[in-house]
Parts: structure tokens; C-alpha cells; sequence
């Protein structure tokens, strides 16, 4: 079987699994889970067949025209090169992990036929998205991923969050997808092809008219799709969905899409300057305020939307100095440990029984009552953290590596400006980003809070598959010295410098967070854990909530503020009240955008109601009280008929006379 038959296999089996789990699902239900499971492992196998074929060579190339359409043509094109190779194994790797793990976790859901049907959905649909050659096939792969996420962040849609969430992860991203749309079209027209490569090579010959303002709308959608500020305020509210789901849109689809559809691109925004120079101010402001408001938050799983929204933010700080290569590096290693962190998080919220007990600031002892959460997510930790030997390590040092490449002269790819802004911002997020890891890791797993109700042991899948993925999230990073041939042969062998202080600063970081929780302890020592009512004053400081906790209800009574025992509180002081809330940009938002709609809506509707329906009603009544009148003369006595006829006469007669005497 040929390389280009496998390649169209890789995105087509998960379809037809989504497909034929929609049909059986309720006819035969039985077969739901192997539908689910099979396809995509078999998906998996073919596309490690493929990179291995692929080999970090020459890129595979195959192309027919869809349909003739008069202009611009549209093809059914393939384009595999080492980046796409690496990548749909990801893509495989974490979908088959999910879909293992969501037989346990969704086990008892009845809607798990539909869930897992959108599940292999969503996978081909990113599978098109890597392996495509045409900009408009892209564009199927990355509406339906939208779609897929709609539904699959409302799965519960009983509950408002869910439901909320959906809807806000559909508007935010479809905002971006517009002026996207619109960049698609430009570099088509300019081109006369949607083919990467005849767009690539139009770029290369100066061809493309309007480079800056065709970056900067494609920057839009990819600002939508992969959470990169200011778009990025979906992604901690899809945390409503399944926890699966989360670690798929995460790891491995959705978010990742941005950043892989730049790396292939990448020369389009090098064409700009000015592009460039605004990919690495978002970068830089997506990286530091995602990682402090990650500090703040109570729920386990917004503290992992946030890290993800930062380690994005990484790989288009990459991109923002020319070096695709380490951008596609962190998306390969962030992938295997983002994916082990939201499972390792299922896991504590399955024991836990229900998602709303993920708060961190009411678990307890949680090292005891999952062992293998509590390894597997310590291995991710440190992974995320970037601390030698673990994965991130080696992806995030190539990330600073390369910005400080930039930083110095060295290159003519990117302004040296973009590079200084990815490498101070970087060096920060760093410190930040063990700060939180390390927070996460002693709230969950050496945490006093309340005592959460057991409900046993979870599935063996489901903990076998976090094993599964702590492997590449330790070992992953040790292959760099492999890899180079698949990213055009850049090297990625961490650099002294930036290695020296990257380390440092995590280590910093988590020396940091660890004395303030030490210290918080101390005094949460003298404060019942969990039992700070949620007054206002609460957020005032740890003396105030001492004060309020001795005289709070009981665990299960009231709401809860957060634990004063939280050393993000006494680590960001005034700015945690800020942080916790996504530093108040959904309220901008809120202010600039849905307040203005609903005004709108409310004026058109009154319009409509007091205006348009006033004439409707009108012209209706005038007929109504016409026929009304004639109505009335219509008695059926003929004297009466009569007489108004000799009346009229006279009438008439009178009005004859008085004509010709004027006349």
C-alpha cells in the first residue's frame, strides 16, 4: 500500500468510526466502545507508518482537483513533511488515550454513544487539518472542530455552566474565524492556488500584495482557535465539558491547530515585520497573564486551561522569532504532559464523584486515595515545570533558546525586538509557571481541606492510560538530538544560557510558592481549612479571614471563599482579586460588546413591536371598519333600501342643479 493510500486512511477510519458510532448507537450498543476505540488506534498505527516511511525527508506530495470552479481551484491535496508526520501521531496517540480512558470515565453516561462519535469526529477533523495540502480542506478540518467543541464543552448540557460555555467557546472562536476566512481568500487570490506550497513559493517570490494586513487577519483566527490573547477567554469556561474532552482539545486538537497552521505558514508572517512584531506581543501578554491568573485559581482544571493558554503562548513566541521548529518541539512535549494533567485531574474528580468537589482548596490526602494520579501528575508537574530531565525541559529551553537567538543578532528571520519581548516574557513565565505547578501540586495532593466522600477505586484503563502518557512526558525531550532532520534541521540542544536561567528561575519559582505555603499553613493551622464563608470581606487579606472562619458554618453549609491557606493569595497580594477573575477582560467584553448587542436587540425588538406592527395593525383595521360600515347598512328591509335610494337621488339631483347654476 502506498504512503499517500495510508496518509488518506489516517483522518478517514476515525470518520467513519464517528459515522457508524452514530448509526449503532442505540440499535447496538454494545459495539459503541470497540467503534470508539478501534478506529482510533488503528488511525494511530497507520499514521506511525507514515512519519516512519515520511523519515524527516523528503515532504510527501498528491493532489486532485475537487471540482472546477472557475477561478481559484480547490484540491484534494496532501503535503506531509517531518512537522505533519510528528504531529498526527500526537493527534493519534492522545485521541486513542482518551477514548481508552472515556470507556471508564463516561462509563455509566447514557450519552456516551454521541459523545464518543464526536470524540473521532473531532480527531479526523484535526488529522485533515495536519495532513492537508489545500487551504480550504483545511478550513472543513477546522470549522468542524468548532463544532465539535460546541457540542462536546456542552455535553452537560443540563447545567448552565455547560451550556454557557459551549455557546461562548462557539461566538469567541467564530470571531476570529471571520477576518481567517477573509485571509484564506486574499493569499488564494494572490497566489491564483489554495496550495500550501504554490502559496509558499508566491510568498518566496514577493508575489503576495498585502502581507501585513493578510497576517494579521489570519493571526485572528489563530488567536480564536488556539486561546492567544485577546481571544483566548473560552478556553477556562470549556472546562464545564468532560474532562476527556478537555485533554483532547488541549493536547492534541483545537489548540494545537493555531499553532501547527503558522508553522506551516510561517513564511507568510515573516514576510512582515509588523506581523511579527505583534505575534510576539501577544505571545508575551499570553504567556504572562495566563500564568498569573492560573496562580489564582480554586478549580484544578482552570488552573490546567490557563497553563495551556501559556505553553501556547510559548510556541507562538517561538513562531514570533522564525523558528517553527521549537514551536512544533514544545507542541509535541506539551501534548503528551497537558493530555497526563487533565486525565490525572479526571481521575481526583471521579474519585471525588461529581466535577463540581475540583476545587483544590477541599481536597485532602488525595496522595493516598489515588497513587497513580498522585505519581503520574508529579511526573507532568515537573514536565510543565520545565525541570531536567522532563520533557518540557528540553521543548521550552529550545523555545528561549531560539528567542535569544533572535535577542542577539544572530538571525534575520524575526526584528531582534520580538526577540527580547518572547525572551524576557519567557524567562518570567518560566518562574510563574513552576510557581503554579508547584501550588497545584501541594493544594491537591498535601492539602487539609474537608474530607471528600470515597467512592473507590477508579477503573484500571483509566489509570493505565496515565502510565501510557507519563512515559513521553519524562522521556520525550531526551530524543532532541533525533529530531532535527524532522524539523529542517535545526538543532535543538538547549543552550547554556537560557538553560542556566530558565532552571533557575523555575527553581525559584517553587522555593517561592512552597515557603508561602508553609507559611499560610502555619496559620491556617489556627483556621478550620475549608471553612471560610464566602463574605466579601474575605478577599481583604488572611487576618480577615481567620476572623470570618471562627465563626463560619460548618463543611457543607455555605459557599466557600478560597482556602487562606492558598499561597497564590499571599504570593500576587492585591492582584489576586484580578487574577482569579481573568483580570476582569470577560467585563470589558461584557461592556464593549454584549451590552452594545442587547441594546440593539431590545431597540430592534421595541421597533418592532410599538412601530412595524402598529402599521401592520393599522392597515388591517382600516379594511375591518369599512367592512363594519357597510355591514351596518345592510339591514335586508327594502323600505330601507329604498328610501336611501330616493335620498341619493335628491342628492344628486341638488348637487346637478347647483353645477349648472354656477355654471
Amino acid at each position: 500500500m502506498t504512503t499517500t493510500t495510508l496518509a488518506v486512511l489516517v483522518p478517514l477510519l476515525p470518520f467513519l468510526g464517528a459515522a457508524a458510532g452514530l448509526l449503532l448507537g442505540r440499535t447496538a450498543p454494545g459495539f459503541v466502545r470497540p467503534i470508539a476505540v478501534l478506529p482510533s488506534l488503528a488511525s494511530l498505527a497507520l499514521a506511525v507508518l507514515v512519519a516512519v516511511r515520511q523519515g524527516g525527508g523528503a515532504t510527501i506530495e498528491s493532489a486532485t482537483e475537487l471540482t472546477p470552479t472557475g477561478s481559484v481551484p480547490i484540491e484534494l491535496a496532501l503535503n506531509i513533511d517531518g512537522f505533519a508526520a510528528l504531529v498526527a501521531v500526537l493527534v493519534g496517540v492522545v485521541a486513542s488515550c482518551v477514548q481508552i480512558y472515556s470507556t471508564g470515565y463516561l462509563r455509566d453516561d447514557p450519552r456516551y454513544p454521541s459523545y464518543a462519535a464526536l470524540v473521532s469526529l473531532f480527531t479526523s477533523a484535526m488529522l485533515l487539518v495536519v495532513y492537508s495540502g489545500d487551504l480550504i480542506v483545511l478550513l472543513v478540518g477546522w470549522e468542524i472542530m468548532g463544532i465539535c467543541s460546541y457540542f462536546l464543552v456542552g455535553h452537560y448540557w443540563e447545567t448552565p455552566e455547560a451550556r454557557a460555555a459551549s455557546i461562548k467557546a462557539f461566538l469567541v472562536t467564530k470571531l476570529g474565524d471571520i477576518p481567517f476566512l477573509i485571509g484564506l481568500f486574499a493569499l488564494g487570490t494572490d497566489a491564483g492556488s489554495f496550495r500550501i506550497t504554490r502559496v509558499l513559493g508566491t510568498v518566496a517570490g514577493g508575489g503576495l500584495h498585502h502581507p501585513t494586513l493578510v497576517a494579521l487577519l489570519l493571526l485572528a483566527g489563530v488567536a480564536g482557535k488556539s486561546a492567544q490573547f485577546p481571544l483566548h477567554t473560552w478556553l477556562p469556561d470549556a472546562m464545564a465539558g468532560p474532562t476527556p474532552v478537555s485533554a483532547l482539545i488541549h493536547a492534541a486538537t483545537m489548540v494545537a491547530a493555531g499553532v501547527y497552521f503558522i508553522a506551516r505558514l510561517l513564511p507568510v508572517f515573516e514576510a512582515s515585520s509588523a506581523a511579527m512584531l505583534v505575534l510576539a506581543a501577544m505571545a508575551a501578554v499570553t504567556m504572562a497573564g495566563s500564568a498569573l491568573a492560573a496562580l489564582a485559581q480554586d478549580d484544578i482544571k482552570r488552573v490546567l486551561a490557563y497553563s495551556t493558554i501559556g505553553q501556547l503562548g510559548y510556541m507562538t513566541g517561538a513562531l514570533a522569532v522564525g523558528d517553527r521548529g521549537a514551536a512544533v518541539f514544545h507542541l509535541l512535549a506539551h501534548g503528551a504532559f497537558k493530555a497526563l494533567l487533565f486525565l490525572a485531574a479526571g481521575v481526583i474528580i471521579h474519585a471525588a464523584g461529581t466535577n463540581s468537589l475540583a476545587a483544590m482548596s477541599r481536597m485532602k490526602d488525595l496522595r493516598l486515595r489515588v497513587p497513580d494520579a498522585y505519581w503520574t501528575m508529579t511526573v507532568a508537574l515537573l514536565a510543565l515545570a520545565a525541570i531536567p530531565p522532563f520533557a518540557g525541559f528540553f521543548s521550552k529551553e529550545s523555545v528561549l533558546g531560539a528567542a535569544e537567538h533572535v535577542a542577539t543578532g544572530h538571525t534575520e528571520h524575526a526584528p531582534i525586538a520580538a526577540g527580547w519581548i518572547v525572551l524576557v516574557t519567557g524567562l518570567v513565565t518560566a518562574l510563574l509557571t513552576a510557581a503554579y505547578a508547584t501550588r497545584l501540586w501541594l493544594l491537591a495532593f498535601r492539602g487539609h481541606g474537608a474530607e471528600a466522600p470515597d467512592h473507590g477505586r477508579q477503573p484500571l484503563l483509566m489509570n493505565a492510560v496515565l502510565w501510557v502518557l507519563a512515559v513521553p512526558s519524562l522521556a520525550f525531550g531526551l530524543v532532541y538530538r533525533l529530531l532535527p532532520d524532522w524539523f529542517d534541521g535545526r538543532s535543538l540542544t538547549p543552550t547554556l544560557t537560557t538553560s542556566v536561567l530558565g532552571t533557575g528561575l523555575a527553581v525559584v519559582g517553587g522555593l517561592m510558592t512552597y515557603s508561602a505555603w508553609r507559611h499560610t499553613t502555619v496559620l491556617a493551622g489556627r483556621v478550620p481549612l475549608g471553612a471560610v464563608a464566602a463574605h466579601p470581606e474575605a478577599d481583604a487579606g488572611l487576618v480577615e479571614a481567620e476572623a470570618i472562619a471562627s465563626h463560619a458554618p460548618a463543611y457543607g453549609d455555605v459557599a466557600y471563599a478560597p482556602d487562606p491557606a492558598d499561597p497564590g493569595r499571599l504570593l500576587l497580594g492585591p492582584l489576586h482579586r484580578h487574577a482569579a477573575v481573568g483580570f476582569h477582560l470577560d467585563a470589558v467584553y461584557d461592556l464593549l460588546f454584549v451590552r452594545p448587542v442587547q441594546a440593539g436587540a431590545a431597540l430592534v425588538r421595541f421597533l418592532d413591536r410599538e412601530v412595524v406592527e402598529t402599521y401592520v395593525r393599522g392597515a388591517g383595521a382600516l379594511p375591518r371598519l369599512l367592512g363594519a360600515a357597510v355591514r351596518r347598512a345592510q339591514t335586508g328591509n327594502v323600505q330601507t333600501y329604498v328610501s336611501a335610494l330616493l335620498a341619493g337621488t335628491v342628492v344628486l339631483v341638488v348637487a346637478a342643479l347647483l353645477v349648472a347654476t354656477g355654471a
